[in-house]
């Protein structure tokens, strides 16, 4: 089970990684020129608040991988990781309603993370 925690934490990591490059992949420099300053601040705050966060989730997963598996309170780390990936694969079907192969691909990397997180809890019941 260790193993799948420490999957769970590169995982995040690699979703952070992935996050430092939207202001290039979706060229947000001229694209959020098109909204308000205040959307525009928004999106990117929540982007580097994102961040973060999967870099705080990575990192614990990999440095507190046996306590995560051994204590209550690792447990409710788990639920709560996997809600977060099941609530990110439910919105994909609200606000992106594109048939779009990359939107596709995303949905079944976003469903792989709540597998993750799914296993070590189902495990622990």
């Amino acid at each position: 089970m260790e193993t799948t925690i420490i999957l769970c934490g590169i995982y995040n990591l690699l979703f952070g990684v992935f996050h430092l490059f939207f202001w290039k992949f979706f060229g947000w420099k001229k694209e959020l020129k098109n909204v308000s300053k205040v959307n525009s601040g928004i999106m990117q705050i929540l982007n580097i608040q994102i961040i973060i966060f999967f870099f705080i989730v990575g990192f614990i997963c990999l440095k507190y991988s046996q306590e995560i598996l051994q204590t209550k309170l690792g447990f409710a780390f788990l639920v709560g990781n996997f809600i977060f990936w099941l609530a990110r694969t439910v919105n994909q079907f609200i606000f992106l309603k594109i048939n779009d192969i990359r939107v596709h691909f995303l949905t079944v990397i976003f469903i792989l993370g709540m597998i993750l997180f799914l296993i070590p809890i189902v495990n622990a019941i």
